[in-house]
């Protein structure tokens, strides 16, 4: 009978299960990698997973805006400032304007939100009040609701924290802001300018995190002359409860007369982008910047990704080779190479299985316990929780993959290896890498050749429109390549390897030894190398990603002042009268307000009062009267500032996006800045001194003894002159450089400039000499003092300086508030990612030293036992954790700076690419160092070869 040779129909599955159960034994027999290899996989999961749940956790649900904004109540109407009838505002968010012509229409009379209401509904007001308390001295300021919060429509938004609702018209309620700012208790009184209250329970906004400041009034326990005054019809909100719903057309026609409307239904089914749009509107600018930063978290999140499986490959390569003996049994009584790599690869998909789904789990708990904390502690910044399952399959996708091929490679080089050899005690010799450095040669090419292209393509067009168009095709190949390039590189790494061995000779003895042995134990150093590799590409790409992020804030970075100055205006409005009239301005006394600054801080260099022209005062709403001129003796409607040429504007795009944000039309000084009061300073070289931070030229002091001006921004001159214009704040024309309008121009006087940039782009045009301000009629009076200090005041400096201020001008709302430039903001931001970066490529180097000392425990008892002494074979681990490292390091840097650099130049980030050469310097060097450090300190002197060669006879 002939025997017949085809496969069993079900050979394939039982083989699979062969596979998997030897696999889980062998993962049951070595704990410590096995878990080891599971946490690597866990971890980069579970953060994804976090991240993203955390981040939609940030973004209100429909029924969320509802609930927090709305409570029980149908719609809320309030105030929405625009300019014409032709607005209409975003559907979840009454107070921002979404479609607009732009158009100005001086005939157009906002209605009061009062007035707009439909009838049928009854109606709960909320009015904002702005309170006062003394604290010392100094009244400081607070703000105050009214509004029956503990009313059942409210359910949702307000709720009772502690404490007890109010009984008669002494008891209120605060927040709990409020009572710890204050150090207020239950029962004790607090005064304020409304009248003095007992605070009996803390209450709770739901849109508002606790630690705000409110106090919460009743309608009949606030006085009647804080109901009043010109900002009431601004600062009400009305709420609708009844059983109608306000509908989108109700919604168009209330913003068509100023006012805007936050409806239930219209918020849990918007209405369509047509009907949410103006005929005519301006387009809006998408700006890239969004799309720039998801760009830099998909190319770390895919380096992320690449390192942990060549991590988890470091690690599967240790555990394959020291199952050679049982996997060269498997092959000899039978097993096929198909069957041995399986189950290798089995292990990968056991220990991957457990890891992704542990992974998240432990994001989405970890996410939960976060949004339960925030929450609880009465933060805002989370809504709820809110877990995006999608993004979290596809990780746990992305992990799985990583390490099932992280298996694969050492199962196909276990499979190979010949049965006879493996059952040697020796290991078999690495075979001469030929295959591996042609194909990493051919996907460096690759690699080369789609950052080449993604980088090209970014630079294809000049308009930003078309960019912003092509922006993810162009951040997805140099992702690609990123990724390509690493790849290569870990082909070559053996044959590089190879190539250092041979030029060793100069090296001491222990390094000599560490380079042969790791161009001899390729399967060894090959998987350590990549390791580091990725690791430092990683690292390094985060690094300039941040530096480059970090540049761009201070490239955009609003300047009110030079570094840690203050500015304290010296003429200040009292508050309204209780008809609503209004008090003649205060000039405040300017030895006083320097010396109670100084007396409060400790690190005040230097105080300067600054000139400007007079500043608006009782300038009237609404359209101007043509028999009243802008500017009269007891008011004021004019405000001066500089012409830009035409020719000096800015570059954009139709939809509003900067041509070229390198332009020198496009930076500087009020380039987009409104004008104010003390935009034209008079003065001389010590004005020019303590506003601009810099000395005045020989030419400045010249043009402005003869009568001209000093500009901080050469886009306002032209042939060497600039117009000092005008305006009418009361009367409106429409702007020459786009929609809109601006005020009338009524006078302009051509000077000549001489310019001189500050030294940061502060808010000042420039500055005319006195005899000038005189000449042109300019009113100039001292206007602000500028306090300058030595470094950037502490929290409680700062209210210490805002008690002392506030008690000189007599009123609250004269807050003190330095310029924290941007190294406040930025400087532990870049550090902190240095030390995560630093901490990503040190545990990488640990565990793949780790992971190569277990496997060359054999060798160092062979050093052992041919008389090696400690100190040789303590030097030899060192060296072979500095080779390996160092190389990985170098390669590494090498393959993250690159695509890096690409991308940011790729992007609208590009006027602020910024490489870090010091952060990356001494990645370069410390991460070598460390890993020698470690391999030197964790090589026992000591080795008991008799004793681990029986066992592993055994």
């Amino acid at each position: 009978m002939p025997v017949d040779l085809a496969p069993a129909p079900t050979s394939r599955r039982s083989s699979l299960r062969v596979a998997l159960r030897l696999a889980r034994r062998d993962i049951t027999r070595h704990k410590g990698r096995s878990l080891l290899i599971i946490l690597l996989i866990m971890l980069p999961v579970a953060g994804m997973t976090g991240a993203a749940t955390l981040y939609q956790s940030s973004q209100r649900t429909p029924g969320e805006i509802v609930t927090y904004e709305l409570g029980n109540t149908q719609a809320r109407f309030s105030v929405l400032p625009v300019p014409s009838a032709d607005s209409l505002q975003d559907p979840l968010n009454d107070g921002v304007v979404a479609s607009s012509t732009g158009r100005f229409d001086p005939e157009f009379r906002r209605t009061d939100p009062l007035d707009a209401i439909p009838a049928g509904y009854d109606v709960l007001p909320q009015r904002l009040l702005q309170l006062t308390t003394g604290v010392g001295e100094a009244l400081v300021s607070l703000q105050g609701r009214e509004v029956d919060a503990l009313n059942p429509a409210f359910t949702g938004k307000f709720s009772l924290l502690a404490g007890r609702p109010p009984r008669d018209g002494t008891e209120v309620l605060a927040s709990p802001g409020l009572m710890t700012r204050f150090h207020l208790t239950f029962g004790q009184e607090f005064t304020t300018s409304a009248g003095t209250f007992v605070p009996v329970g803390t209450i709770r906004d739901a849109g508002l995190p606790d630690g705000t400041s409110f106090l919460y009034l009743q309608a009949g326990q606030v006085p009647s002359d804080l109901a009043k005054g010109p900002q009431t019809r601004q600062s009400v909100s009305y709420y609708l409860v009844g059983p109608e719903p306000v509908t989108w057309p109700q919604v168009m026609e209330a913003n068509s007369k100023g006012v805007g409307v936050l409806s239930r239904s219209v918020v849990l089914d918007p209405p369509s982008r047509e009907e949410r749009t103006v005929a005519g509107s301006v387009p809006r600018d998408d700006s890239t910047e969004a799309v720039a930063v998801y760009a830099g978290f998909g190319l770390i999140g895919a380096l992320a990704l690449l390192e942990v499986g060549l991590l988890a490959g470091a690690a599967f390569a240790v555990g394959a080779r020291q199952q050679v003996r049982e996997l060269a049994l498997l092959a000899s009584s039978g097993a096929e190479g198909p069957a041995i790599r399986a189950v290798v690869t089995a292990g990968g998909l056991w220990l991957g299985g457990v890891a992704v789904a542990a992974g998240a789990a432990v994001g989405l708990g970890a996410a939960a316990v976060v949004v339960h904390v925030v929450r609880l502690h009465g933060s805002a910044r989370l809504a709820g929780l809110h877990p995006d399952f999608l993004l979290t399959l596809a990780a746990m996708a992305m992990g799985l993959a990583s390490c099932t091929i992280a298996a694969m490679v050492p199962a196909r080089q276990v499979s190979r290896q010949a049965v006879l050899g493996a059952l040697k005690a020796g290991r078999a010799p690495s075979a001469k890498p030929r295959r591996a450095p042609l194909a990493g040669a051919g996907v460096l090419v690759l690699a080369a050749g789609l950052l080449a292209a993604g980088w090209l393509l970014g630079r294809s067009t000049n308009d930003p429109d078309r960019l912003a168009e092509q922006l993810p095709l162009v951040v997805t190949v140099l992702i690609l390549g990123a990724v390509l390039a690493v790849v290569a590189l870990v082909l070559l790494t053996g044959w590089l390897v190879l190539r250092l061995t041979s030029r060793i000779q100069w090296m001491p003895l222990s390094l000599r030894m560490a380079a042969r042995d790791s161009a001899r134990n390729r399967g060894r150093s090959v998987p350590a190398v990549a390791a580091v590799l990725a690791a430092a590409t990683l690292a390094s790409a985060a690094l300039v990603l941040s530096a480059s992020q970090q540049a761009g804030m201070r490239e955009s970075h609003y300047w009110g002042a030079l570094e840690n100055q203050a500015y304290l205006p010296l003429v200040v409005d009292p508050p309204a009268s209780a008809d609503g009239s209004r008090k003649p301005a205060v000039r405040v006394d300017v030895p006083k307000l320097s010396s109670a600054v100084a007396d409060a801080l400790g690190t005040v260099e230097s105080t300067h009062v600054i000139t400007a022209p007079e500043s608006l005062r009782n300038c009237p709403e609404g359209p101007a009267d043509p028999g009243l001129p802008a500017r009269t003796d007891t008011s004021n409607c004019l405000l001066f500032s500089l012409a830009r040429p035409q020719a000096n504007e800015c570059p954009r795009t139709p939809k509003g996006r900067v041509l070229d944000p390198g332009d020198w039309r496009c930076r500087g000084s009020m380039v987009s800045e409104q004008p104010s009061g003390r935009a034209i300073l008079v003065g001389g070289g010590e004005e020019i001194r303590a506003a601009l931070g810099r000395s005045a030229t020989a030419e400045a002091t010249a043009v402005l003894d003869a009568g001209g001006m000093v500009v901080t921004n050469p886009v306002f001159v032209s042939d060497g002159r600039v117009l000092l214009e005008g305006k009418d704040v009361r009367t409106q024309e429409p702007a020459s450089s786009g929609p809109g309008t601006v005020p009338s121009t009524v006078r302009s006087d051509s000077l000549a400039a001489a310019v001189l940039e500050p030294a940061v782009a502060v808010p000042y045009y420039g500055v005319v000499s006195p005899e000038t301000a005189e000449r042109l009629d300019l009113r100039a009076a001292p206007a602000g003092l500028l306090v300058q200090l030595s470094a950037y005041p502490s929290e409680a400096e700062a209210d210490a300086a805002s008690a002392a201020a506030a008690a000189v001008y007599g009123q609250p709302g004269m807050t003190f508030q330095a310029e924290p430039g941007v190294s406040q903001v930025s400087q532990w931001i870049t550090w902190s990612i240095v030390a995560a970066a630093a901490l990503i490529t040190f545990s990488a180097a640990g565990i793949t030293t780790g992971l190569s000392m277990a496997d060359a425990r054999k060798d160092h008892a062979v050093l052992a036992g041919v008389g090696a002494s400690p100190r040789l074979r303590k030097a030899l681990a060192g060296s072979q954790g500095l080779f390996t490292s160092g190389v990985g390091a170098v390669l590494g840097t090498l393959a993250g700076t690159v695509p890096a650099v690409l991308l940011v130049l790729s992007t609208d980030m590009r006027t602020a690419l910024e490489v870090p050469w010091l952060h990356l310097s001494a990645l370069l060097v410390a991460v070598p160092l460390t890993a020698a450090a470690l391999a030197w300190a964790f090589t026992r002197s000591g080795l008991p070869l008799s004793r681990r060669s029986l066992a592993e006879g055994h």
